[in-house]
């Protein structure tokens, strides 16, 4: 089941490619620090379990959405997946895994504590958890499918007060990607500069969310007819892995228990 958002980015979409290899560089960086036990919590369409899971004695993906869950579960049927709505981990046992990827999803997250706290409860003594989120800071507008998005310093503090060793990085880019994001800048700009009320930040997520929905597909489409090769010829070896969190267009980071 493919389920074409722009919050769920597609693989199979030309316009969404910038974006597709922007989320899949997060689980090529992580990789090589895979191990284990391996839980995915917002496994998504499954975009990482065939370079993850390789390196995993054992995956279990975590995903709100049942019907991406059991798509997934006859795609892969040697790995397991299960639908829960987080946090808590319900079910999940406690110090059961060695690794933990989550990658976009602490943005959508309510109550961000108990989710790191959830996190490092299902770590086995010495495990890693590996987050990524956008770097606010790089943000081009509001995005009313996330509760908060977060600063470098914003998200140290906060996974500092629960697990007791943190790796800061970014996933940053290229000249290429670099090109590629001021271009959407300036698009993204002649749709905002009409809102003269600073609406994007007043009103409630629940009204922006269709109309943003519309207006993100629109300026995907018109990038890619305007932009061409910038768009269409960005790889994820484009997206650099950065150890100053201040210069990733997403913040990446490794959580030690």
């Amino acid at each position: 089941m493919a389920i074409y958002t722009t919050e769920i980015t597609s693989d199979k979409l030309i316009s969404d490619n910038p974006i597709h290899q922007r989320l899949l560089k997060a689980y090529l960086a992580a990789q090589p620090i895979i191990s284990g036990e391996l839980l995915e919590v917002g496994c998504g369409e499954g975009r990482g379990v065939n370079v993850l899971a390789p390196r995993a004695t054992s995956y279990l993906g975590l995903d709100k959405i049942s019907a991406i869950i059991s798509a997934l579960s006859q795609k892969y049927p040697e790995h397991e997946f299960q639908a829960l709505h987080i946090p808590p981990l319900r079910g999940i046992p406690s110090c059961a895994y060695d690794t933990l990827v989550s990658f976009q999803v602490i943005e959508h997250i309510e109550d961000d504590t108990l989710f790191l706290k959830e996190l490092h409860r299902v770590l086995k003594p010495g495990g890693k958890a590996i987050i990524s989120t956008p770097n606010r800071n790089f943000s081009l507008s509001r995005n009313p499918w996330h509760v908060r998005e977060y600063s470098p310093d914003q998200l140290t503090s906060l996974c500092k007060s629960i697990f007791s060793n943190i790796t800061a990085m970014g996933i940053g880019g290229n000249d290429k990607v670099m090109a590629y994001h001021e271009a959407n800048r300036k698009s993204v700009r002649k749709f905002t500069r009409w809102d003269f009320m600073n609406l994007q930040y007043r009103l409630p997520s629940s009204l922006l969310k269709i109309p943003y929905e519309i207006l993100n597909r629109i300026n995907r489409k018109a990038l890619h007819r305007q932009e061409g090769e910038k768009v269409t010829a960005i790889t994820h070896d484009d997206y650099l892995l950065t150890n100053d969190p201040k210069q990733g267009l997403d913040l990446f980071y490794i959580l030690t228990k």
